[in-house]
């Protein structure tokens, strides 16, 4: 009825309702758990970082290689054209001294001549003659200071790169391919063939008189 007051909860209710309340209170209220972000593509991206480095450090030394590879090339390509320069250059020089010292050559064949050939006999004549050594022997000395040696080929065994035969003959005295008798010196530029020999040349023991010249 409106106006009555409320009924009073019985007893048992009164102790349910306490011990649903206790209970209540006595069981711990478990904190929510935050969620942890996502790993998986802060991963990958940084295996995809580290993999293209690797590929870039990979291209670099490869390029590295290449360039130093070329650099070593070039490196002895220029000294094999600096040393081909200097041989050259050196080559050039010896054409060049054995070409002017061909033409002096003739000069000292023609002071050799005279000096076997004159025999003066009149002071003023040999007082001539003394004049005319000494200007021969100035031409030697200028010559063996450029390195110019004449040959020795007398009794030595017959050799292309050095002599030219120019006779052969038969000799009892001399065996086959000796160099009998030297026709006209040769010479040594610094142990090079500045001019070979002319030479007669033995054909070893046979007929008197069988001279004959040599045909190349």
């Amino acid at each position: 009825m409106t106006g009555e007051p409320p009924a009073s909860p019985s007893p048992l209710e009164a102790e349910v309702g306490t011990e649903a309340g206790a209970e209540a209170a006595s069981t711990p209220v478990e904190p929510p758990v935050a969620e942890m972000p996502a790993q998986e593509p802060e991963a990958e991206a940084s295996g995809d970082r580290a993999s293209q480095l690797e590929a870039e450090l990979t291209a670099l030394r490869a390029e590295h290689d290449t360039v130093r590879s070329q650099y070593m090339r070039i490196a002895a390509d220029f000294d094999n054209f600096r040393k081909r320069q200097q041989r050259d250059a050196e080559d050039l020089k010896v054409q060049l001294t054995c070409s002017t010292l061909g033409e002096i050559l003739p000069v000292v064949d023609n002071f050799e001549r005279a000096r076997q050939q004159l025999n003066p006999e009149s002071e003023e004549a040999q007082a001539l003659h003394r004049s005319y050594q000494g200007l021969y022997k100035q031409l030697v000395d200028v010559l063996k200071q450029l390195g110019v040696s004449p040959m020795r080929v007398e009794g030595e065994a017959f050799d292309p790169t050095l002599h030219e035969a120019v006779l052969r003959e038969p000799s009892d005295a001399h065996a086959e391919d000796v160099v009998m008798e030297e026709l006209q010196r040769g010479y040594h530029l610094d142990g090079r063939v500045l001019r070979h020999a002319m030479v007669k040349v033995s054909m070893g023991p046979g007929l008197a008189g069988a001279s004959a010249p040599e045909t190349n």
